[in-house]
């Protein structure tokens, strides 16, 4: 019997996962997909947002500016790419330039430190390809980019590395009572566990449905984005906000922390249907219409015609406005309803609804003497030239550079093949390295990938897949076999 099990690892589950490795417990993480941080976690803005949005007294404001901090210090730990570039909030009215003022005096509330309101020539001074329409905006240096699915896969690592056990492909298909604790039965097993956390994402209702009465539901919005080369990627120097409205917080452009410029999203519910289908992470013509349209209010020049990749996000929006952070039953907590700023405050997150376990269960965990809070990788592109030339001496692969457009090596994507958390698929890959992240999109290197991930995993190059579970590349040998 375990001591926790954890239902779901996005960014929640995996930092529920890293925070409860600290301790001596026996921890499970059931995973539906074949790899971590396949949900929300993936397609998102990637953006650490400052704490000035949420209403004051919100679990939402209370966790994010918390969990900024706690990014900030769990990225350098990690070895995970952050920048703390700052965020500007922009007016274009002067009904925009009053709410600036509100979030200004919001963001005090929620203790978000250093904020200033700039006025037109402020801003344009920062930023100066923002449309000469913008008035003003609300500056909030505290705000910062990430990449979320390689937080994801530290946070999973490390907690795995602590002894956090991680089943894959486990779709939860029941819970029920039992007198220790509780029976989780999946597609592929049962286990039994003294608690859970519940942190599904999107299908967070439906596994809190299987054992406790229904008091919230899971309503998800589908954003599209564009994903620009790097030759747009210093068109602006923050994250650009236009002044949030009934639908959100609008559409927003920003640098990436590889050099890329992002620019959406907009924001339309979603069937649960289409999740099951997978339909909902589609793109639509009037959807990037309609995000481009946007997008050129705050830069009209924006050049859409670098776009190097569309994707779309699904978000756990709910039919409560906050985080859903709550004791179902005696030893099961939700983790629900965590739609932006959950990225930001997901650290914050994992630390309050570990201590609302203890007071569950009643009891006090008690920590490990020989925790390992840190993780180390190699990205050769960001090595000198001597300890470029000290590796190679050391591994001659990583003299042998694989993806061009991202400068990745096949040491590195070796490396990747044997990481904690084994990819199966050319995306899995991606994730871990970024091979295939560049302009070309895989077009040149994904072939040989493919063939480095069979010969490292001992797999036939018909096994490895796109991304999730039947994503196939190959159906069958040709020109005399492999």
């Amino acid at each position: 019997m375990y001591d926790i099990t954890i239902i779901g690892c996005g960014i929640v589950g995996a930092a529920t996962a890293y925070e409860l490795s600290k301790y001596q417990l026996n921890t499970l993480v059931l995973e539906a997909e074949n790899d971590v941080s396949l949900g929300q976690t993936k397609a998102n803005s990637a953006i650490i947002h400052a704490g000035f949005d949420p209403e004051p007294s919100s679990l939402m404001a209370k966790l994010n500016v918390e969990g900024v901090e706690r990014t900030k210090e769990l990225c350098r730990k990690l070895s995970v790419h952050y920048d703390p570039i700052g965020s500007l909030v922009v007016a274009f009215s002067e009904e925009e330039l009053l709410l600036l003022k509100d979030l200004y005096q919001r963001g005090i509330e929620n203790g978000v430190p250093d904020m200033e309101l700039l006025d037109q020539k402020e801003l344009l001074t920062k930023e100066p390809n923002l449309s000469e329409h913008a008035l003003g905006a609300l500056y909030a240096p505290s705000a910062g980019i990430v990449n979320p699915w390689e937080l994801c896969l530290a946070l999973t690592e490390t907690a795995i590395k602590n002894g956090v056990q991680l089943a894959l492909n486990n779709r939860v298909t029941a819970i029920e009572k039992i007198p220790e604790g509780y029976q989780i039965t999946t597609n592929q097993s049962v286990y039994q566990t003294k608690a859970i956390f519940n942190a599904a994402g999107v299908h967070s209702d439906d596994i809190h449905n299987l054992i406790a009465e229904p008091n919230f539901e899971i309503t998800p919005k589908r954003g599209e984005y564009y994903l620009l080369d790097r030759s747009e990627g210093t068109v602006v120097h923050h994250v650009i906000f236009q002044c949030p409205s009934s639908v959100g917080k609008g559409v927003l452009i920003s640098p990436t922390v590889h050099g890329n410029l992002i620019v959406g999203p907009n924001s339309e519910t979603v069937l649960k249907t289409d999740l099951d289908s997978g339909s909902d992470t589609g793109n639509t013509a009037d959807g990037l219409k309609q995000v481009g349209e946007l997008a050129r209010k705050s830069v009209p020049e924006l050049n859409l015609r670098q776009s190097i990749r569309n994707f779309s996000g699904v978000r756990a929006n709910s039919t409560i406005d906050d985080f859903i952070i709550q004791e179902a039953l005696p030893g099961f907590i939700d983790l629900a309803g965590i739609k932006s700023p959950g990225l930001s405050s997901a650290p914050a997150i994992a630390v309050y609804g570990i201590e609302l376990l203890e007071d569950s269960l009643q009891q006090k965990f008690s920590l490990k003497d020989d925790f390992i809070a840190t993780r180390e990788r190699i990205v050769f592109r960001e090595l000198d030239i001597d300890e470029k030339n000290q590796l190679i001496k050391q591994d001659p692969t990583y003299g042998h550079v694989i993806c061009r457009c991202e400068t990745i090596t096949e040491g590195e994507i070796r490396d990747a093949a044997h990481s904690p958390i084994k990819p199966t698929s050319l995306d899995g890959i991606k994730r871990r390295c970024h091979a295939g992240m560049g302009r070309c999109q895989g077009g040149f290197c994904g072939p040989r990938v493919l063939e480095i991930l069979a010969d490292e995993l001992d797999l036939s190059p018909l096994e490895i897949l796109q991304d999730r579970a039947d994503s196939r590349i190959l159906v069958e040998a040709t020109k005399g076999g492999f």
